[in-house]
């Protein structure tokens, strides 16, 4: 039974009001824009190319898909937010409802999924940066250019420009939050702008037989196209972690990650529907860059260097909010005990956990410097899925379980929206590869060695038990 031991939500905020907290900067309006900071990056520049060459012009149902999903768990992590305003997002929600093990699982999943997502994006932003210094004549070693592998016919041996972009948004991270959600909201105005006018430019060169067959690969594709462009919505869920930091978190978290998630659904079924009715699907094979090429289709060379601006920049705030989703899970996991406490430990003039901070920056840039993308992009999904349909049983768990808390705001149509989250959640899981799922058990096996040798004995909870 002491695995499956539970923390009393009055407990737990008690105990983050007492403790030595982090500095509360943010508002309903940065939240939201760490939210679509988070989620428009490398989902609308690059995946969407990826997702159109198996789903074809049925893409913009397999955003509406990835949309419902994550849609039915917003309503879910936005309840739990509002309850609970605490660092750590599902881990923490986990830990009230479902027992420490569990909470100590989706932690460990959580650390791999922000993890290899920083890293993934800081290797993607890296060719855009060097697409753009080769505009200028630029030309990096190929050595220095990619990981060791990653370009056939190529030595290459380290991703520097992956290396440094990581590092930079680590520092800024650890001079606090402050600063970096300043950054944040700018970049997220440019590339919303540079995606709002890529709209207003490409809706008049769409050629409406390009969207014919609708679904060339069936609805087979359209699945096997949610399952990819999943990845695209990530990030709603790291506004959660800033629970500790916001002015108003009962109310403001619920609006962050609703409207972020919104504006964003919004804008990749719009450019989706777009991309593919300029440029026919097939054309997307091997693209990483397809807004770019839906820009040079419709003879917009000029604008297609904007766009690379844009997406450089976009590619920026991803990196940033997954960077600080990662450390404040750390944090979490830290105060409760179950990780050492030094990735708790908070600067005095910066209010961040910067140990934490370092440390994550450096080990996510490492990863970004030596693994190809390919490999880094492979464990994301699922990782989330799960977590995803864990947070929405603990909305049913705890509705049952402790009807009478007082919560700031109530997820509709429980047991059903949960139970939708946890349906299409699951299904996506099942159209992933069975390489991603052999390695998504092995790093789990992993996690509970560590809880099983360290992290169990010095639980707090079983410190005072």
């Amino acid at each position: 039974m002491s695995l499956m031991r539970k923390k009393s939500v009055k407990g737990m905020l008690s105990a983050a009001q007492t403790s030595q907290g982090l500095r509360k900067e943010l508002s309903a309006f940065d939240l939201t824009m760490l939210g679509i900071g988070a989620i428009i990056g490398t989902g609308i520049f690059v995946l969407t190319g990826t997702g159109a060459t198996v789903a074809g012009p049925g893409l913009v149902l397999s955003f509406l898909i990835g949309a419902m999903a994550c849609g039915f768990a917003a309503l879910c992590y936005a309840e739990f937010a509002a309850l609970l305003p605490i660092s750590g997002s599902t881990y923490t929600y986990a830990y009230a409802t479902l027992g420490e093990l569990i909470a100590w699982i989706i932690g460990w999943d959580l650390m791999l999924e922000y993890a290899l997502a920083s890293s993934a994006v800081s290797v993607g932003w890296s060719g855009y940066f060097q697409s753009l210094l080769a505009g200028f004549g630029i030309h990096l070693p190929d050595a220095l250019t990619a990981a060791a592998g990653a370009r056939p016919g190529v030595t290459t041996v380290f991703n520097l420009p992956a290396f440094c972009i990581a590092m930079i948004i680590s520092a800024l991270l650890a001079f606090g939050i402050k600063e970096s959600k300043k950054v944040n909201n700018v970049v997220v105005v440019i590339k919303v702008a540079v995606v709002l006018v890529f709209i207003a430019i490409g809706i008049w060169h769409v050629k409406p037989a390009n969207w014919e067959p609708a679904l060339p690969f069936g609805m087979s594709g359209v699945f096997h196209g949610a399952a990819i462009v999943f990845f695209s919505f990530l990030g709603f869920d790291a506004v959660t972690c800033a629970a500790e930091e916001v002015k108003n978190p009962e109310r403001d978290i619920p609006k962050g990650v609703i409207w972020s998630l919104a504006v964003c659904s919004l804008l990749y079924v719009i450019v989706s529907a777009i991309m593919t009715g300029i440029v026919p699907y097939m054309h997307f094979a091997g693209v990483d860059h397809p807004i770019s090429l839906a820009l040079k289709f419709a003879k917009l060379d000029w604008f297609a260097g904007f766009v690379d601006l844009g997406a450089i920049l976009g590619m920026i705030t991803v990196i940033l909010v997954m960077t600080y989703g990662q450390t404040r899970i750390l944090f979490a996991m830290s105060r409760d005990g179950l990780l050492p406490k030094v990735f708790s430990e908070v600067h005095p003039k910066y209010g961040t956990p910067y140990k934490a901070t370092w440390l994550i920056g450096i080990i996510i840039s490492l990863i970004a410097g030596f693994v190809p993308l390919n490999t880094l992009a492979e464990l994301t999904n699922i990782g989330t899925l799960a977590a995803f349909s864990l947070i929405a049983a603990g909305v049913i768990i705890l509705r049952r379980k402790e009807p009478n808390l007082p919560r700031k705001f109530h997820c509709p149509g429980v047991p059903y929206i949960p139970a939708l989250a946890i349906v299409f959640c699951v299904f996506l899981m099942t159209q992933l590869a069975a390489l991603t799922w052999l390695c998504f058990v092995v790093w789990l096996v992993l996690g509970l060695l560590v809880y099983f040798g360290y992290s169990r004995r010095r639980s707090l909870l079983h410190v005072s038990a």
